[in-house]
């Protein structure tokens, strides 16, 4: 028989063979990788814990700062992060504040300005915000501090995850 009678010449064939087993072979070392890349975003997203921050009774309506703890999982990371907040009360409504400004991040502080006693204040680039860590306008800040869920139980406060407010 010769090469005329056939559809698919010797080749062709051969091309076709070797295309479709070093595809085979590049897939079955790529799945692999590309699982192990992305399982820890393809997990199911953890549901929110509450962490215990102080009482009821250990706040006032001036913003005062506290630190708490937890336990954190990045990937196959496991550490104990610490976090602050600023917390008050406002017509008996517990308010988390995030200490971290949203210009650049640096940490801001309440009630350290003579001037202005009643602002948090942004050390790296004088940013403002109010009591209410609303962003002050002509200061670098573009958006309000991000607020803490918070859930408060039998007289203690519980704080969540950190929401950005716009």
């Amino acid at each position: 028989m010769s090469e005329k009678d056939h559809k698919v010449s010797r080749r062709q064939f051969l091309t076709y063979t070797l295309t479709g087993v070093g595809g085979f072979m590049a897939a079955g070392m790529l799945m692999p990788m590309a699982r192990f890349a992305l399982d820890p975003a393809l997990k199911a997203g953890a549901e929110s814990d509450y962490i215990y921050v102080c009482e009821v009774a250990d706040l006032s309506e001036e913003p005062q700062k506290f630190s708490f703890k937890f336990d954190q999982v990045d990937a196959w990371y496991e550490s104990e992060v610490q976090r602050d907040a600023y917390i008050y009360l406002k017509d008996d409504a517990v308010t988390a504040l995030s200490p971290t400004c949203t210009h650049l991040g640096c940490t801001v502080a309440y009630g350290t300005q003579a001037e202005h006693p009643d602002r948090f204040f942004c050390p790296c680039h004088f940013g403002q915000f109010t009591k209410e860590g609303i962003n002050i306008e002509g200061t670098p800040p573009q958006r309000p501090l991000d607020v803490y869920d918070v859930l408060v139980e039998d007289g203690k406060v519980y704080l969540g995850q950190i929401n950005q407010r716009t």
